[in-house]
């Protein structure tokens, strides 16, 4: 979607008066003070903040450097439960950080290898953004990202020393603690931001840590069965999380996600023959995992 300026439109012959009689008329839509699209906005809140971050871009101070969530969302990082009515920017200067209405300015210590290039604009590092995300967010929120960052499809992912680089440059920062933590805890087989919400879900509640992306074979013959959202080998048992995503990424052209639910309960009768307990959780129940919690406790096989 092409982002367009007050100042395009006048010399292209415009005036004030008709650009606000697009507006009015839906043909042009304001994405901050002087800058409009065509149309409407996307609806994808992802797509709207890059469209944010690229109007901000033009008033920016030189030395701002795009980072924090709005980094994330250009790194294509998976986010969840965190606003994204600012652009985040970090200045190269040891105080002056303010929060406007529409820009979040924060300012610390940037390593010219901290910053890349998206779109042609400056933003901070994928490990330089981690760092910043597990020191700002609250821990579940922070793991989302982490996770993604790290996930071993990406071809650019994040490697841990990297990340740490970044922590051990600053050690004293606010939230640096809280970021070595979530660091500590994240993985590089989660797969979506359920699966990782449902594992520090799953720590909160005491369980014992499962094992991703579990391969399951049959006892007698060693066939494989199929592979599991996560597992715990030990007491047998078996945890998903049901995503409508989930089943909609199985989908081959022209099927029908009845399908895919038969051949899932196909899948679920195999598991349970091999006297696996499976136990199915969905967004709902990541609120208040303790009724999960004690359905997989109920699950549990004596080791």
């Amino acid at each position: 979607m092409e982002l367009t300026s007050r100042a395009q439109w006048i010399s292209a012959g415009f005036s004030d008066d008709e650009l606000r009689a697009l507006v009015r008329a839906g043909r042009l839509t304001p994405v901050r003070r002087g800058s409009y699209v065509q149309g409407g906005l996307p609806e994808d809140v992802l797509a709207r903040h890059v469209l944010q971050i690229r109007a901000a871009s033009n008033e920016l101070a030189g030395d701002a450097v795009i980072s924090h969530l709005s980094a994330a969302v250009l790194h294509g990082l998976r986010i969840w439960g965190v606003r994204l009515d600012r652009v985040h920017v970090t200045r190269r200067r040891p105080t002056g950080g303010r929060c406007g209405a529409l820009v979040h300015v924060h300012s610390a210590g940037l390593d010219p290898a901290e910053i890349v290039l998206i779109g042609g604009l400056p933003v901070t590092s994928l490990a330089r953004t981690v760092a910043d995300l597990g020191r700002m967010l609250v821990f579940e929120k922070a793991v989302v990202c982490c996770d993604s960052a790290m996930f071993h499809e990406r071809p650019d992912r994040v490697e841990v020393a990297d990340v740490l680089d970044v922590l051990d440059h600053e050690p004293r920062r606010p939230g640096s603690r809280a970021a070595r933590r979530m660091l500590e805890f994240s993985t590089a087989l989660s797969e979506s931001v359920g699966e990782s919400r449902s594992r520090v879900a799953i720590a909160a509640a005491g369980l014992p840590p499962p094992v991703l992306q579990w391969e399951v074979h049959a006892a007698a013959t060693g066939a494989f069965i199929g592979r599991v959202d996560m597992g715990w080998p030990k007491q047998r048992t078996i945890g998903e999380f049901d995503g409508l995503v989930k089943y909609g990424r199985t989908l081959r052209p022209g099927q029908d996600i009845a399908e895919v639910l038969v051949a899932e309960k196909i899948r679920e009768d195999v598991l349970r023959d091999e006297d696996l307990g499976v136990v199915r959780w969905i967004w709902e129940d990541l609120t208040d995992f303790a009724p999960t919690a004690r359905r997989i406790r109920a699950r549990f096989r004596a080791s």
